[in-house]
This record gives structure tokens, C-alpha cells and sequence, in this order.
């Protein structure tokens, strides 16, 4: 596996129970890194042997508000909340990577989230603001799946870029998996979005405005 040149080794690996606020629990082993190529602090959870086969495999961008505080502007916690079940009945990792705001942080997400109460979409409130549309990098990404041996996986994923961005960073991405949609009154026009702009595979023509 290529990743331009980098390669990382593992530095950490520890068993954590996860407990969900729904009651959902499961352990994981959560393993760090060294020799990341964007010196931050991303996380790899693996459930099971992920180089048995081909794992399913999460690229999670860390989403604070979301994740954590339950904000329904996003779909970001029911997603990651998923994605660790699925990924422990089938064995395989989720990366959780530091992309507050697809790359832009967390203080620019919310000053984008001030403009789209003004009436922008998502991807142009971070233009207005300067800021990339979506600027995350997937290199990271790939370097701890090959630190942890892994070359072949499934995505689960809705956004094809990550699919094709691994593949450019030579993971071999066998097939791309779509979430499950988690729509909700205050996400939708997010959603939408995500679906125009990007190409995501998300299905909301049974939804209502």
C-alpha cells in the first residue's frame, strides 16, 4: 500500500467498553499512532481481526456538537452510533479522524453555522468564510489502516470522495456500503446538500421539507 511515502507505526493499543446513551455496549481496542503525516491525534477503534477478510471500515470525521452533545443540525452521532455496531458484528475499525467541520474546526464550523441561518447551504457558508469547501485529507486515514495491516476494505460511507481518495492513496476499496439516513426536521436542508453538492448517497425523495 502506498501513502506517498509515509508510513506509520502503531504506538498504543488498549480495550475500551463503549456504552451508547441508548444502552448499546460493546468494547473495542482503541489504538494511536506514530508517524502520522498531519501530526494530529486520530484514533483507530477495531473490533475483532481486521486482516481476516475484507472490514468493513468507517472514516468518521470527529464532529464535536454532534457526536457528543447530540446536535440534530447533523447527522454526524446517529452515524458514528451506527457505524460501531455494524462495524463490531463484522469486524473491522473506525477511524475517528480530527476533521472538526470537514477540516475547517470547530469555531469555523459554528461561524458557518451563523450564515446558514442566514439562508447559505453548508459548502457555501464555508466558502463565504474563505475556507474550503471540504478540506479534509484522507492520508492519515490510509497510513493507520496499513499500520494496522489492513489493504482491502469495505467503506461504509455515503460520500464517495473518501472512496476515491483511499483508492488514489492505493487502499483497495472493494465496494462502497451507504449509512442509514438519519433525517430529521433540523438536518434535511443539510442533507440535501450533501446530496447536490457532493454526490452523496443519501435517499431523501420520501422525505418532507
Amino acid at each position: 500500500m502506498s501513502t506517498s511515502g509515509a508510513e506509520a507505526t502503531v504506538r498504543t493499543r488498549v480495550r475500551i467498553p463503549l456504552r451508547f446513551a441508548d444502552g448499546f455496549s460493546v468494547t473495542a481496542d482503541a489504538v494511536t499512532f506514530h508517524g502520522l503525516t498531519d501530526g494530529l491525534e486520530h484514533v483507530a477503534m477495531v473490533f475483532g481481526d481486521p486482516t481476516e477478510g475484507t472490514p468493513l471500515v468507517r472514516m468518521h470525521s470527529e464532529c464535536l456538537t454532534g457526536d457528543v452533545f447530540g446536535s440534530a443540525r447533523c447527522d454526524c452521532g446517529p452515524q458514528l452510533r451506527e457505524a460501531v455496531e455494524r462495524i463490531s458484528n463484522t469486524g473491522g475499525v473506525l477511524l475517528y479522524l480530527r476533521q472538526e467541520g470537514r477540516g475547517i474546526g470547530l469555531y469555523n464550523k459554528l461561524d458557518a453555522y451563523a450564515l446558514q441561518d442566514n439562508g447559505l447551504d453548508t459548502y457555501a457558508a464555508n466558502a463565504a468564510l474563505g475556507l474550503p469547501e471540504d478540506g479534509r485529507d484522507y492520508t492519515a486515514g490510509a497510513q493507520m489502516l496499513a499500520a494496522l495491516g489492513v489493504r482491502k476494505i469495505d467503506l461504509l460511507s455515503n460520500n464517495p470522495d473518501k472512496a476515491e481518495q483511499l483508492r488514489a492513496l492505493g487502499v483497495s476499496v472493494r465496494r462502497r456500503v451507504p449509512t442509514g439516513v438519519f433525517a430529521t426536521e433540523t438536518n434535511l436542508r443539510y442533507l440535501r446538500a450533501k446530496v447536490d453538492h457532493t454526490g452523496h448517497t443519501i435517499t431523501l425523495s420520501s422525505l418532507v421539507s
